[in-house]
């Protein structure tokens, strides 16, 4: 039975940004197999009789030139095997490809693949992260599709100098090159360039970072915020978010929101961090089952009412997440200017404000470190985990 190759776009499966990914299609023995081309696309930005992008899609020539130069490939790769008499299926020619990316010194072309296999992992607070980033450079440059080659220190510091006329942070700035530096990588591995072609030998992403300002508040302003009254229903949620997480080691937003009852264990909240995967197992603060108990009815699965019957996709979560977290902050920042509190309050000052309480009552660094950076948050739960709840217990002690 002869075979068929084709890219299509594929629509049963929708990304976050309402796009659909283009995927190879081999079609043999009655049996179809699909890989990612890397790429995603609107549907109105597709022919999908003619399976190709139309008029109006962004980069349709590169698309285009990517899909053809794919297919030429498969069907070589085709004749090669019934040239030699080599029997395959649609799952093992594709399987041996696997490793292929089919990507080409474009330094837009490999954002976007990276972009999408975020997407595709399901990583989407990455990818969103990623975009953003993807978009700052093509703000600055007008375009990506360009040589690796046509990115070097010199462009680097120029893009540096840009981001701070618009006096962003220079940790943002650091995050943006560093994306890149990921795209860059990435290309190594790949065998699209050269590691001649690395402008980060003589760029160093590290001196782009800056002290975080502290966002710890003091015992006594953490006190006024969980006994401010709140005036919406929005201002209540946002002080018992955040009262459950001082009183809870720290617990981030995101682990707040998946929490549900099966993660209460007798006296103890028991859950894995959505973040590094850890499990975390702390004693419950009085103070953290009164806010539990408040909620008892609110959800018939969560214990916060933060996801609904709505909201059953992992896409649908994420987008969720994100609306929430913003309110909440919102509502937090009105609470912290009314309280005259000396700098910004989120659902953050709540983590880092646990570790610094503790840390000034003289609780070991061994238990609790009072830097929450990325790094050090990945050492706070090692720490925490490491040691028996008796010594945890003793710790969330000097909270009140």
């Amino acid at each position: 039975m002869s075979e068929t190759v084709k890219v299509v776009c594929y629509k049963s499966k929708t990304l976050s940004d309402g796009k659909h990914p283009l995927m190879v299609r081999v079609c043999k023995d009655g049996k179809k197999k699909y890989q990612s081309l890397g790429i995603s696309i609107l549907p109105s930005q597709w022919n999908f009789k003619k399976n190709e992008p139309n008029d109006n899609c962004p980069n349709r020539d590169e698309i285009r030139l990517l899909i053809q130069q794919r297919l030429f490939e498969l069907q070589k790769t085709i004749l090669s095997k019934k040239i030699e008499g080599k029997e395959f299926t649609a799952s093992t020619l594709l399987e041996n490809d696997k490793t292929r990316t089919d990507l080409h010194n474009n330094v837009g072309e490999c954002f976007r693949y990276y972009i999408n296999l975020l997407k595709e992992e399901e990583r989407l607070r990455y990818a969103g992260m990623y975009e953003v980033s993807y978009n700052s450079f093509i703000k600055y440059a007008g375009t990506l599709d360009i040589s690796f080659s046509d990115i070097d220190s010199s462009w680097l510091k120029k893009y540096e100098i840009w981001m701070l006329r618009q006096k962003l942070a220079v940790n943002t700035i650091g995050t943006r090159i560093r994306h890149l530096r990921v795209i860059f990588n990435l290309a190594i591995e790949k065998g699209i360039i050269k590691s001649d072609c690395y402008p980060f030998h003589n760029y160093k992403v590290s001196k782009m970072s800056a002290k975080t300002a502290k966002r710890a508040l003091t015992k006594d302003d953490i006190m006024r915020v969980i006994a401010y009254k709140g005036k919406t229903n929005m201002e209540i949620l946002a002080v018992d978010l955040f009262s459950f997480s001082y009183f809870s080691a720290g617990i981030n937003f995101i682990d707040m929101a998946y929490l549900t009852r099966d993660n209460i264990k007798e006296d103890k909240l028991e859950y894995s961090r959505a973040k590094t995967k850890k499990k975390i197992i702390i004693p419950l603060q009085k103070e953290a089952v009164e806010i539990i108990t408040k909620y008892g009815d609110t959800s018939p699965v969560y214990i916060f009412p933060i996801f609904t019957s709505f909201h059953k996709t992992d896409v649908q979560k994420a987008n969720r997440l994100h609306k929430v977290l913003a309110k909440v902050n919102t509502a937090l920042k009105r609470i912290g200017e009314e309280l005259c509190l000396p700098q910004k309050l989120t659902t953050y000052v709540a983590r880092h404000s646990f570790a610094t309480v503790l840390k000034r009552a003289g609780v070991s660094t061994s238990i609790i470190s009072e830097s929450l950076g990325h790094s050090s948050e990945k050492i706070t739960q090692i720490y925490l985990d490491s040691f028996e709840n008796s010594q945890i217990e003793e710790a969330l002690s000097h909270l009140k």
